[in-house]
């Protein structure tokens, strides 16, 4: 079959070919998001040479195989969706106990994160069978590498996923994000992204970036103010088509505010330190406060040289 992806299936067996492909193996492959061309050439050897392919969704999967010219029969799929994974894990436990290859498809992007996959995975590591990640596409990774929100001396991000459907349960989320210091990030339906942006409205002033259609045709990326949201959504029917993933940038402290967390960091690495070793106390710390490790570390060793000096005075 001729396609636009006939020297892209030719390079991927060039260059994987030669790589070892462990047999009576899981292959958790990333898909793409909307650009096709996103497909990494170790993707598309997988799918050559698997025995079987399971998939959130088996005629998308199909589908998506025939866009890339392969061919992926009826008899080749098992359908491993949220309503049914432990039936499909125990369909895909029963090939990796003959031997076979099985590669996993969520519908796209990366399976295990806010799709299925994570409860395969889990069956498959107890039986005792590898799972081997191929690694593309992911909406969240993609976001955040343009949002320039994770800087390098910060602690990271949070991932929340989706949030609740319920109000109420939802309002409950938007507070527990307000006195969250790290950047975090969640992804919306398109139904359901207008209840979403009035909820966030509550975080004010704080920045979020929102990342619409990513890697599609009509990809928009816009960063404002989390409370402008709603009414950037209302000026365009459009805005509130497609895919949506959210950064909501690390939360920027007053002067008065920094004092009482360094306050708080404080007490609380001195709390832990006399009963946990020093990189124990400084990693819960970071759990507890939000605070980055480096910072955490330099304190604990300040307040360790402290008791060190009271425990012997200077005669």
């Amino acid at each position: 079959m001729s396609t636009p992806f006939q020297n892209a299936l030719l390079a991927a067996k060039d260059i994987v070919s030669g790589q070892t492909l462990p047999a009576a193996s899981l292959y958790v492959v990333a898909s793409p998001i909307g650009n096709l061309a996103d497909m990494t050439l170790r993707a598309l050897y997988i799918l050559q040479v698997m025995d079987f392919v399971a998939c959130e969704d088996t005629r998308h999967t199909q589908q998506l195989c025939r866009s890339l010219g392969l061919e992926l029969p009826a008899s080749q799929c098992i359908a491993v969706h949220q309503h049914n994974e432990h039936e499909g894990a125990e369909r895909v436990i029963a090939c990796l106990r003959q031997g076979q290859r099985v590669a996993y498809l969520s519908d796209a992007g990366t399976p295990g994160v806010s799709d299925p996959g994570a409860v395969l995975t889990q069956a498959v590591r107890r039986e005792g069978f590898r799972v081997i990640p191929i690694p593309g596409v992911s909406s969240i990774t993609a976001l955040l590498s343009v949002s320039g929100a994770v800087e390098q001396d910060n602690s990271g991000f949070v991932f929340l996923g989706f949030l609740s459907s319920k109000s109420q349960a939802r309002s409950a989320q938007i507070e527990g994000m307000a006195l969250e210091r790290r950047v975090q990030i969640l992804l919306e339906a398109p139904h359901r992204i207008h209840a979403t942006a009035k909820a966030l409205s509550a975080l004010g002033e704080r920045p979020l970036t929102l990342g619409r259609e990513l890697t599609k045709q009509f990809e928009e990326i816009v960063t404002l103010k989390s409370h402008e949201l709603e009414a950037w959504l209302e000026a365009s029917s459009d805005r509130q088509r497609g895919e949506f993933a959210l950064v909501v940038h690390p939360l920027k402290s007053s002067s008065a505010q920094d004092a009482s967390m360094a306050t708080l960091d404080t007490r609380v690495l001195k709390l832990l330190l006399p009963h946990v070793p020093l990189k124990t106390a400084v990693a819960l710390s970071a759990d507890i406060t939000g605070q980055a490790k480096k910072a955490l570390y330099a304190m604990a060793l300040s307040l360790k040289a402290e008791e060190s000096e009271s425990d012997n005075p200077a005669l």
